[in-house]
């Protein structure tokens, strides 16, 4: 497998979360990455996180979840509010040290973008900073776990700020080609979510922004023939281990 450049990750600093939610989630991470047995590993922001977590508000999407993964020991290493600096820190810090997974699948992004309205200058200082990013987070990705496949999801739409659809094009089509280049398959599903100029169609979303069921069978049917590809077919037995959650939901 062709990797990143490792001047991707010395260009591109790292930020942990300085929250003191985020620390606690971020041991439990580090926790679960040493238990069970995982050989799908998913990483990523709210987006990711909600669609395999244990937290009572998001139970339809973790049974989602399971509908479509259990036998693939599948686990989700997701936490809301991440940018990419933010997911760099976490890779960087433990969370994938010993894993060894078969597949990665990672998506990124959103949270660099924001809620911010965009003119061309700006947006491309964004789309700079996003793409090099994620090239950071799959170059570490690729030193932490030499023998994983790679399935880079694009930056979803966003209706809930639709002057950043461009930008999110514009970065899509970079990750692509950078995809390409270092043998990391590249899942897009934009064109299912969301028109022409980015708005999601109804019922795909619950806010804009994150999936809704809808989405997410959608995001699984694109995943899905890659893993079977990769791994066989999925078990009848799941050895990943139990999901975690929000701690200030649990409190």
């Amino acid at each position: 497998m062709a990797t990143t450049s490792v001047n991707a990750i010395a260009q591109f600093q790292s930020l942990p979360r300085q929250d003191e939610n985020s620390k606690i989630a971020h041991q439990q991470l580090l926790d679960k990455a040493g238990k069970g047995r995982i050989d799908v590993y998913f990483l990523g922001d709210s987006i990711t996180r909600r669609w395999g977590c244990s937290d009572r508000a998001y139970s339809d999407l973790y049974e989602n979840w399971r509908s479509h993964f259990h036998g693939w020991n599948a686990a989700n290493f997701g936490w809301g509010g991440d940018t990419t600096r933010n997911v760099l820190w976490r890779v960087q810090n433990g969370e994938l040290d010993g894993v060894n997974p078969k597949v990665i699948v990672l998506q990124a992004g959103t949270n660099d973008i924001g809620g911010a309205a965009y003119d061309a200058m700006k947006g491309q200082a964004k789309a700079d900073e996003v793409v090099a990013g994620i090239e950071a987070i799959l170059a570490t990705c690729q030193e932490k776990a030499p023998r994983a496949a790679i399935l880079l999801t694009g930056v979803f739409p966003r209706g809930d700020n639709p002057t950043a659809n461009p930008v999110i094009s514009a970065i899509n089509d970079r990750l692509a080609h950078l995809a390409k280049e270092h043998d990391i398959r590249f899942i897009n599903i934009n064109n299912q979510l969301a028109d022409s100029e980015g708005r999601p169609h109804d019922g795909m979303t619950v806010d804009g922004l994150h999936l809704s069921v809808t989405g997410y069978d959608l995001w699984a049917a694109a995943l899905k023939p890659h893993l079977t590809g990769i791994l066989g077919a999925p078990d009848d037995e799941d050895l990943a281990p139990p999901p975690t959650g929000d701690p200030s939901a649990a409190n």
